[in-house]
């Protein structure tokens, strides 16, 4: 049987995400300096200049709210940051941190809500295990 590689599981489990909620746009993990660890669906960052959702934008965004939101909290002495939600008036960025690395997910501003956090805390829980914590 064939060696499967921290990348294909961690892609497998985005798509996972993708599949169990509806509206999901982008899915990303990015580490703590803002790296690209992996994305789904796949292929899409060919011209993240030209496309606002890609995985490479989706993965820049979330870094600089995780850091921001991190110092903010950090000031306000309101503890560790649990996840990060965002509703815009096209859609909702959701943001949950998996050990040193952050799963980051663009959904449709009709997706159920309630869905969207489910599956993607999971899907964090899912990241962090994978990576070590």
């Amino acid at each position: 049987m064939p060696q499967e590689y921290r990348s294909e599981i961690l892609e497998r489990t985005l798509k996972t995400l993708h599949v169990a909620v509806d509206g999901v746009k982008a899915s990303v993990i990015v580490n703590i300096d803002g790296l690209l660890v992996a994305s789904y669906p796949p292929g899409d960052d060919k011209n993240p200049h030209e496309n606002p959702t890609s995985s490479p934008q989706v993965a820049a965004m979330a870094a600089t709210l995780i850091g921001l939101a991190e110092r903010t909290l950090g000031r306000l002495a309101q503890g560790e940051l649990e996840r990060l939600l965002m509703e815009g008036e096209e859609g909702v960025m959701v943001v949950y941190p998996a050990g040193r690395a952050s799963v980051a997910v663009l959904v449709e501003k009709d997706s159920r809500l309630s869905h969207v956090l489910f599956a993607t805390k999971k899907a964090a829980a899912e990241v962090e295990n994978i990576l070590g914590g």
